[in-house]
């Protein structure tokens, strides 16, 4: 039994997704003629009060266009310093958008509105100008953390007062929300725009869906045609959408608890120096002698299970959809065995 800790990506369909796969009715979504990726949008834009979305093939897609719309070249986007926006999409705000990036030291991967503030640029010919914040909820490489919307609003406040665009990197807002109990209306009210991750916790094979108001969505077709994503049939993946919004969102509680769990037992292991805290299913912690990152990764494959390094001596596991009871109990004897 391979037990497969790497990402929340991991994750194969379930009957039933595959079977509303199967069913679903399709057409051409480039000309605006698929039924079933139109629900998606409509069922992802009403979910979070906003007008519109767009169906994509990425969570890297989906952020890559908002930052396009929202930007114009030699402006500068804001955001904390682990942002999946600056650390794991090749560069793009620069490839894409001619932009450039503002990184915030903040907790965890948070950000404050008082360090937003600080970072704004002022209007000078020699500086990019401040045009965009973003937030990433949750926080992939701050250990899966989460912003509530009482530490949102603030930050959305500023950028209404200095005229800012703000952004949500949501690839994982259903694993906060279940944590939180927040509603996903409430969120939409303070974002102009949202990217949430359909093929992570949620379980789908392919998909990320971009929302906002329709003005913004019509650009951002527009440029999800010239980044090679418009897709034909593609009502096929957008019904497995459909079906992981409409069962898998409650679900991620499970998820959660999980990494909670393991994290408590790493906390008493004697080769463990450090655990971030965990607050949803992500879990990041540091091993010290007689272990490397490598060497630990090691070890663990030679009992089936697979996670990634994140440092030389630091590890992350993420739990998810295909990670079962039966799984968890053999992790958490594994490494408590050494």
């Amino acid at each position: 039994m391979l037990i497969n800790l790497l990402s929340d990506t991991v994750t194969k369909p379930t009957l039933g997704m595959l079977q509303a796969m199967f069913q679903a009715e399709v057409g051409d979504d480039v000309f605006g003629e698929d039924p079933t990726v139109n629900a998606l949008e409509a069922k992802a834009a009403a979910l979070f009060g906003k007008e519109a979305a767009l169906f994509c093939p990425s969570g890297t897609m989906t952020n890559q266009i908002a930052l396009k719309v929202h930007t114009q070249p030699l402006d500068e986007v804001i955001c904390d310093e682990y942002s999946h926006i600056y650390q794991y999409e090749v560069g793009g705000y620069a490839f894409h958008s001619g932009i450039g990036i503002n990184l915030i030291k903040g907790t965890n991967g948070k950000i404050t509105a008082e360090q937003v503030a600080a970072a704004i640029k002022l209007d000078y010919d020699w500086l990019p100008k401040s045009s965009l914040v973003v937030l990433e909820n949750t926080a992939n490489k701050g250990g899966g953390s989460y912003y509530t919307l009482d530490e949102i609003r603030p930050i959305h406040d500023l950028c209404k007062e200095r005229d800012l665009k703000l952004h949500l990197d949501g690839a994982r807002i259903f694993n906060a929300l279940v944590e939180t109990g927040e509603a996903t209306q409430a969120v939409g009210t303070l974002f102009d725009s949202i990217s949430i991750c359909l093929s992570k916790g949620l379980g789908t094979p392919v998909g990320s869906v971009l929302i906002g108001n329709q003005v913004f969505i019509k650009k951002s077709r527009r440029v999800r045609k010239v980044m090679g994503g418009g897709m034909r049939q593609a009502g096929y993946l957008a019904a497995a959408g459909i079906y992981a919004l409409d069962n898998h969102v409650q679900r991620l509680k499970e998820d959660n608890n999980r990494a909670k769990q393991i994290a408590q037992v790493l906390q008493t292991l004697h080769y463990v120096s450090n655990v971030r805290p965990v607050q949803t299913n992500i879990l990041i912690f540091d091993v010290n002698s007689p272990y490397t990152a490598a060497t630990y990764l090691e070890k663990l494959l030679q009992h089936d299970i697979k996670a990634t390094a994140f440092g030389p001596q630091t590890i992350r596991f993420v739990t998810h959809l295909d990670f079962t009871e039966e799984m968890l109990e053999k992790v958490l004897k594994v490494i408590g065995d050494w």
